[in-house]
């Protein structure tokens, strides 16, 4: 079974053009906050561990299925070794059925992050986003606090690609990725 990693900053538009991908493919579509939005709802807050083991028991569910793959988004932290390892497991996990790992990486001004991040799509899927204030104010925290755009020649992996999407529709980007790694429909 095939996955594509959508990685990129805060409301770079990894979900949407998933979603629009999730259109045009035999993907589907497993968005980061569709772990993380039960267990803040649940806990009343982020809880590492939890988001972790239920990531990986729908990982273990979708590989028993028989779907082409599946769209994951994931917004990695470049500097931080775990965020490398957790990729690295996700990778040998589909790897290990004989499927393909694709990485897309995106990347968007922030003033063009700031508009997408209250969009209207944006705000239906991801309840802990509405605080538009605390939301932006934890984005811009992030993007200083970690390194989440890579460097040049920075990723090893054959199926990669980095799009600049500061400017392009997402129906477009999905179009961009479906053709450059020949996805089936």
């Amino acid at each position: 079974m095939d996955l594509i990693i959508l990685i990129g900053s805060g409301a770079v538009g990894k979900m949407t053009v998933g979603q629009e991908l999730m259109k045009i493919t035999d993907f589907r579509l497993f968005h980061n906050h569709m772990t993380i939005e039960p267990v803040i709802e649940i806990f009343g807050d982020y809880k590492t561990s939890v988001v972790s083991r239920l990531r990986e028991v729908i990982f273990d569910e979708f590989l028993k299925t028989d779907y082409q793959g599946m769209i994951f988004t994931f917004m990695w932290a470049f500097d931080m070794k775990e965020d490398w390892d957790y990729i690295k497991s996700v990778t040998d996990k589909f790897e290990a059925t004989g499927g393909t790992v694709y990485y897309v990486e995106l990347v968007a001004d922030r003033a063009v992050r700031i508009e997408r991040n209250r969009t209207e799509n944006r705000l239906k899927n991801k309840a802990s986003k509405r605080d538009i204030a605390v939301s932006e104010s934890r984005m811009i925290h992030e993007e200083t606090k970690y390194r989440l755009v890579s460097n040049e020649g920075e990723i090893p992996f054959e199926h990669y690609m980095k799009i600049d999407n500061t400017n392009l529709k997402p129906e477009a980007v999905a179009r961009m990725i479906k053709e450059r790694f020949n996805l089936p429909d």
